[in-house]
């Protein structure tokens, strides 16, 4: 055991874990290269790296009553940069081929919605609880995640007086988010190899493409440094756009507004230079974007996953521990059977299956995560990024607001 002075919290700054982040996710891209079952189940690099540490910092709590606190400041930031690229990686001419499967995604996840809160509110009662508290084991922490479950939490704390509420919502949302993780790919796998579907093959991926294999690639430091330069006028922008959704009453992820900003300023940049001029030279910067992208998507999966406190979920082990196997059986049932088909049965389709469990269990970074491990692996799959990051980054909130306000009376 270790001295008593040292069973203490201990806190890790912010740029000490930023510098484990960087190193988990080193380790895990290692690991994936030594496992071949991490590669044929396609999970991301950060979550092997990420999770690793989050056992790392369960196992120093129960033995040697010590707890890890890490300063997570710089995820939310990573975060608004991955969302700013994948924006200014969309082609804006590219949005209207995602009109149909936008609304017929938009429209599954808002069904399975209410199939999530129907199934938590029902386990809450069986176990003699407000079924109002299985909500938070339902849209508000899964769908919603952790912004939606603090947002939420004192009102059902101090209004509907549900004592454990926010443990219940937060523990829900870890177990979401990895169980988004670890389901997402192999559920792709499964149905190409189940319905017969071959790999897109297409090497044009801008986001989440593995740059050291992409023959010819070339970064060089105008290309870098124009790339930064639209990303943070994508950031400013996002920042004044939401800010503009605000004064409106409406409240928004904060990477809603980046990922408009991206694809606005990408337009804008197409208009006023179509022939790649020195203002906007795509061509030059495409791959320090999309370098960006990448490396800021495996950093904030990584913090995201390294920040769990496990020891959250005893106070509510065996609700959690029944709800949120009834919620991942659902959702995966429902994306094999449901999504997939109404989807198109393709090779998109398959790839948007990979990214349902982001919008149904974990997060919209889980869904994008997911969905670049797959076309990482068999080619780009251009319209399941656009129609996923808009459902669950944007849409699907709005829906989940107005029911969650219906059921939490």
């Amino acid at each position: 055991m270790l001295p008593p002075h040292w069973r203490t919290l201990h806190e890790v700054d912010a740029f000490v874990t930023l510098t484990l982040a960087i190193l988990l996710l080193f380790i895990g891209k290692g690991l994936m290269r030594r496992h071949g079952w991490l590669r044929r189940f396609n999970i991301p690099e950060a979550v092997v790296g990420g999770m690793l540490c989050a056992g790392v910092v369960g196992a120093l709590y129960y033995l040697l009553d010590v707890r890890v606190n890490f300063a997570l400041g710089a995820r939310d930031m990573l975060l608004l940069y991955f969302f700013a690229a994948i924006g200014l990686g969309t082609d804006v001419r590219t949005l209207r081929e995602g009109g149909k499967p936008l609304v017929v995604l938009l429209a599954l996840a808002s069904g399975f919605m209410l199939l999530q809160n129907g199934l938590g509110m029902g386990v809450a009662a069986a176990f003699g609880m407000d079924p109002r508290a299985g909500l938070m084991a339902g849209s508000i922490s899964l769908t919603g995640g952790v912004g939606t479950t603090l947002a939420w939490m004192p009102h059902f704390t101090e209004t509907l007086g549900i004592a454990e509420a926010g443990e219940l919502g937060l523990a829900a949302n870890m177990v979401g988010m990895v169980a988004a993780c670890l389901i997402g790919g192999p559920m792709a796998a499964w149905l190409m190899k189940r319905h017969r579907i071959a790999p897109s093959g297409a090497a044009d991926v801008e986001v989440g493409m593995r740059y050291q294999d992409e023959p010819g690639a070339r970064l060089d430091y105008q290309g870098v440094l124009m790339a930064l330069l639209w990303l943070n006028l994508a950031l400013m922008l996002g920042n004044g756009i939401n800010a503009l959704a605000e004064l409106a009453g409406l409240k928004l992820p904060g990477f809603v507004g980046c990922l408009m900003a991206g694809i606005a300023l990408r337009g804008l940049g197409q208009w006023l230079s179509p022939n790649g001029e020195r203002f906007w030279d795509w061509r030059s910067m495409r791959l320090g974007v999309a370098l960006i992208g990448d490396v800021c998507l495996g950093l904030f999966l990584t913090m995201a996953l390294m920040g769990l406190q496990l020891w959250v979920l005893e106070p509510v082990l065996v609700f959690m521990a029944t709800a949120m196997a009834l919620q991942v059986l659902l959702a995966v049932l429902f994306t094999a059977f449901v999504v997939f088909r109404c989807m198109g049965r393709d090779y998109e389709a398959a790839v948007i299956c990979s990214g349902f469990g982001g919008i149904a269990l974990g997060s919209t970074a889980t869904a994008i995560a997911n969905m670049s491990a797959i076309v990482r692996t068999y080619g780009a799959a251009p319209r399941a990024f656009i129609v996923v990051p808009l459902v669950c980054g944007f849409f699907i909130d709005l829906i989940n607001a107005l029911v969650i306000g219906v059921l939490a009376r």
